[in-house]
């Protein structure tokens, strides 16, 4: 069921958020009404840690309000913490809006929120909890499942050459009559098959380095930075995230993104491309109920068994997260990376991802 009090108040709110805010504040605006619907969905303040009244040292300043500022930079597209600031400075009502009373904290003050809420994994938290309390009681049809490039601001991880990581070359043809070669290693998927989630996550590359990918015209594309996996529902809502490596193939997040999906979401089909073509993955969303739609790619020497009529016709949803893809790095700042490092860059975007998926709930449920 979705949220109660979504927009209990913004149904009938008029252009003002009540008497006398707009001759003390300003008039609202529409960019002002998405903020507060996306505060509104997310509730932020049911999340934040608050630090002890016994702690030592100087208290923090109201980190509600700072995680609500986070949202609202997400919201209205603002690239960098110095621009949010300033808007604060010049916005009346996104201050109020987000809570601040007096002087606007410092750009320090900021970051140091920042680093706390990417510890802590704030954004990722609160976006699960919002998927599940909103799909309780529903059932999606189709999981759409995709990965987009990021941009990273740092330089590419050095890969390691040392003595003891060095492989052998192996040798070629048969084995000679007595000779016993070693076992090839299992890949990332097949270990996963044995693994626990918290394990898989923990085993998935997460440094800044280069990834390559085809675009949509069949062209390869270079980048230095991180990958966004996306889950999304059919109307584009985006259920599940990962942050890994830039160099990581797709195919190794699907298991977990699936597991996790069927903890939040009842769901039907899961449709992925080509790239996620593996019996193991199949295997995986068949266990859990679901039924796999997965491009199928060309075999070594052989033909391509296309997909049956209504499977081909229910891949074609799967665009849903590729506009999902574009819309989080247009219009909620996926293309603004400015920080370093996995955790704070994984936060950058999830604030992203949360807001644009408590947006477009109301749009869609309401």
């Amino acid at each position: 069921m979705l949220k109660k009090t979504v927009s209990q108040y913004f149904r009938s709110m008029q252009r003002n958020l009540f008497p006398g805010f707009a001759e003390d504040q300003g008039p609202t605006t529409d960019k002002h009404l998405r903020v507060i619907v996306a505060l509104d969905m997310i509730e932020v303040e049911r999340f934040v840690l608050y630090q002890s009244p016994f702690a030592v040292g100087r208290p923090p300043v109201n980190r509600d309000a700072m995680a609500r500022a986070f949202v609202a930079k997400a919201v209205l597209n603002i690239s960098t913490t110095v621009g949010l600031i300033d808007r604060l400075k010049a916005d009346p009502v996104l201050r109020r809006l987000c809570g601040f009373e007096g002087k606007i904290p410092s750009e320090g003050t900021f970051s140091n929120a920042f680093a706390e809420f990417s510890n802590q994994g704030l954004a990722q938290i609160i976006h699960a909890a919002l998927v599940r309390e909103t799909y309780e009681e529903k059932i999606v049809g189709h999981v759409s499942r995709d990965s987009t490039a990021i941009n990273g601001r740092e330089k590419p991880a050095k890969k390691t050459n040392n003595d003891a990581e060095k492989v052998l070359p192996k040798k070629k043809g048969r084995p000679r009559k007595g000779e016993e070669r070693a076992p090839k290693d299992p890949t990332r998927i097949e270990r996963q098959m044995k693994m626990s989630l918290p394990a898989m996550l923990a085993d998935l590359p997460r440094g800044c380095d280069v990834g390559g990918k085809n675009n949509s015209k069949g062209n390869p594309e270079w980048w230095v930075g991180f990958k966004l996996h996306l889950d999304v529902d059919d109307h584009g809502i985006p259920l599940t995230a990962l942050v890994t490596s830039a160099s990581m193939h797709d195919s190794q997040a699907a298991i977990p993104l699936e597991i996790i999906t069927n903890s939040r979401v009842k769901s039907l089909y899961s449709v992925m491309d080509s790239a996620y073509h593996s019996e193991l993955i199949e295997k995986t969303v068949i266990d859990a109920g679901k039924v796999p739609i997965i491009d199928p790619k060309k075999p070594r020497g052989g033909e391509i068994v296309p997909l049956d009529p209504a499977k081909k016709e229910r891949y074609k949803i799967r665009t849903s997260v590729e506009r999902t893809n574009s819309t989080i790095k247009d219009d909620f700042g996926g293309r603004y990376v400015r920080v370093r490092g996995h955790d704070k860059v994984a936060a950058h975007l999830f604030f992203g991802v949360l807001a644009m998926t408590a947006l477009r709930l109301v749009h869609v449920f309401t």
